[in-house]
Formats: C-alpha cells, structure tokens, sequence
C-alpha cells in the first residue's frame, strides 16, 4: 500500500472557520488610516488656540489704567495724598467709581476718609478736600485786633502759640499759655487795613486739642486771646493731618 500527500489549498469553508462569528476582524488601522484624522485634530486645536489668543487681545484693549495704593505699611484716615502713594493697575470690566489714572493729579493733596491698603483701587469716595478733624481736636474761630496777632497777618499751616493776656482791670495772674502750638487751618482779613480794604480784623480759624477749645473759646469772647506765630518747624500739639503736609 502506499501512501500520498494531498497539495490541495484549504477550502473557502475551511478558512472562514478562522473568522469570528460575528463575521467582523480584530484588525488595528493602519498608519495611513490614521493620517486623516489627526491632521482634523490639529486643525481643531490651532483654531482654538487662534480664538484664545484673539479673545485675549480683545480683552487687554478694553483694559483702562486706574489709581491704586503703593504704599506697604496701611494708609490712614486724614493722610493727605502724595504721588509716591500711588501706582497704575489696569482693569477691564465693573470699574464704576474708580479713579482713572489719567485723573490721578486731580486727587492729590486730598485727605483719605477711611483706611487703605497697598493694592487696593481708590474710589472717590476714599477721598475728601476738606481738611479733616482729628477724633481729639476741635476747630476755633477766632477774631482778632491790632496787637493781638502779627501784623504780617497769618496764613493756612502757620503755627501759633495761644496766650491768654490779663485785661486791662486785671493783673498778671490772668497770663497763661492755652495751647503750646496750634495749627492754623484758615484765616482771612487783617490786623492792618491796606489800600484795598478798611477790614482791621483777624479771622482766624485754629486747631486745638477739645479739651482746651473751652478756654480758648472763653478767652477770645473776652478780648484777651493773642496768638503768637511760631517757627514754621514747630510740632503742633494736634497734628492737623497723618500724611505730609
């Protein structure tokens, strides 16, 4: 008997018994497969990138140049603003209030109403032009005649020295020094008439510790209050402001 080997090909029924059931193929896609859709990928990312970018620039040109504070150490209230005090920051957006840079010397010399911060924007209503009067201290008016203060006259940040003079029926026991040094913060008129006016007043408006404002009130009522101008470098008793002057 002798034996022969068949070189016939496998059937087609042969071969599909290879193929899952479902009739599908577990093939990975080529390289070339995926070309196409990683190409529509960038193009996705770069358009995003590209709207990103422009939102951006939109953005930074609707941003304006405000006031902040510079300062490290906390700004109180009555500082008096100084450009040293300052700094620009930009914003976009809710700014309503804010004081613009380009406004900045309008503010300055102005007296802060609360305390600020370093970073912090400044509104307008953080900031007054009237001097403000500090929690101890009390503002005087007083009128004066010739003989009472110098005839040069006085002028606003001037310090004086308020003295109490006996009147004329009394002796040197009515003599005293009210307040050591003052602040004027207003004054008008004059002890000499000139040319243009037959005024031969002093009004005068001080700043003096509440606790004397009593006295000095007493002794200006009575014509006995004389003030006394000071060397310009003389501390006050009450600092009119917590900033430069």
């Amino acid at each position: 008997m002798s034996l022969s080997s068949s070189t016939r090909t496998p059937s087609s029924s042969a071969r599909g018994a290879g193929r899952s059931a479902g009739g599908g193929t577990n093939r990975l896609p080529s390289s070339r497969e995926r070309r196409p859709a990683l190409a529509a990928l960038a193009v996705i990312l770069i358009l995003l990138g590209a709207a990103g970018s422009a939102l951006i620039a939109l953005n930074s040109g609707n941003r304006e140049g405000y006031v902040a504070i510079a300062t490290k150490e906390p700004m109180p209230p009555g500082h008096r603003l100084q450009p040293g005090d300052l700094a620009r920051g930009d914003l976009a957006g809710a700014t309503e209030g804010l004081i613009k840079w380009s406004e900045k010397d309008r503010y300055l010399g102005q007296y802060t109403t609360g305390w600020l911060y370093n970073g912090q924007y400044l509104n307008k209503n953080n900031l007054q032009k009237d001097t403000p009067i500090p929690s101890a201290g009390a503002e005087l008016g007083v009128v004066l005649e010739a003989g009472r203060a110098p005839a040069g006259g006085l002028i606003e940040g001037d310090i004086v020295q308020v003295v109490r003079v006996p009147s004329a029926n009394q002796d040197a026991a009515g003599l005293g020094i009210l307040v050591t040094a003052a602040e004027v913060t207003a004054s008008a008129g004059g002890v000499v008439a000139d040319k243009t006016s037959t005024v031969n007043t002093l009004n005068v408006t001080i700043l003096v510790p509440s606790g004397k404002a009593p006295a000095v009130a007493a002794a200006a009522a009575a014509k006995t209050l004389v003030l006394v101008k000071l060397n310009p470098a003389t501390k006050p008793d009450l600092p009119r402001v917590t900033g430069a002057n």
